[in-house]
């Protein structure tokens, strides 16, 4: 497949009079596929002094596609950019860039938290969200902030469909409101939190099983520059207690 990478021209984008001038330097870069249809667009600006002092630092902002090969012609363009010898990037944890390299070495990473999630329905937010797997499990949640998230939770769901209804049955998981909204959207894991205690198994194979089914491919991820907490029920709670990272 032929592809196409145009020279970058400043970018279009509404002003906004806190970053006037970023947006002002920013540029942007398109892919075409053989057919001449758009299939991936790169947005970034060169800064100078890369660290170290050696050429400039290329920062970018969003690399988005619609295929595979835009993915890897976009960032094929964006290394061999003149004078750059330092590419910084936000991006998910599970991202394929460094699998691009010659060295996968020379992709240096730092993971920082910047995602939250505070569940203040438990039913409403469980079903708000797909899965990966078919599950039926019985979670047991404690919540002292969030009183009424207390109790059990049937939850049946599908790639498809989701519903989540109290029970009374034996529960499968028991878990706190913090260790159900870090895992809710599929980057912390349940497996990882009752490893370190958090997550308690009550019914053999449950916690497996619940795990692959809370997946999410790809990891969930937030840029800098917009709020990074994000609702999952009705209102915001005046205090910050549970709060689970995910």
């Amino acid at each position: 497949m032929s592809a196409s990478v145009p020279e970058p021209t400043s970018a279009t984008e509404p002003s906004d009079s806190r970053n006037a001038d970023a947006l002002a330097r920013q540029r942007f870069s398109l892919h075409h596929d053989a057919d001449g249809r758009t299939t991936g667009y790169a947005l970034y600006r060169i800064k100078q002094d890369a660290p170290g002092g050696d050429g400039s630092a290329l920062w970018v902002r969003r690399v988005g596609t619609a295929s595979r090969q835009a993915y890897a012609a976009l960032w094929h363009f964006l290394a061999g950019i003149d004078l750059v010898s330092w590419i910084e990037r936000e991006g998910a944890v599970d991202e394929s860039l460094a699998h691009l390299l010659t060295d996968p070495r020379a992709a240096r990473s730092t993971p920082v938290a910047r995602l939250w999630v505070r569940l203040i329905d438990v039913d409403r937010a469980l079903v708000a969200r797909r899965y990966t797997g078919t599950l039926d499990l019985v979670l047991e949640v404690e919540d002292a902030f969030c009183p009424w998230n207390t109790g059990r939770y049937r939850l049946e769901a599908d790639q498809d469909a989701a519903a989540c209804v109290r029970t009374r049955a034996p529960a499968d998981l028991r878990l706190t409101a913090a260790e159900l909204g870090a895992s809710l959207l599929g980057g912390t894991t349940l497996a990882s939190l009752a490893g370190a205690g958090l997550v308690e198994e009550l019914r053999a194979g449950a916690l497996p099983r619940a795990t692959a089914a809370f997946r999410a491919d790809p990891e969930p991820f937030q840029r800098t520059g917009s709020r990074s907490i994000r609702e999952a029920g009705r209102s915001w709670p005046t205090d910050d207690s549970g709060w689970g990272s995910a």
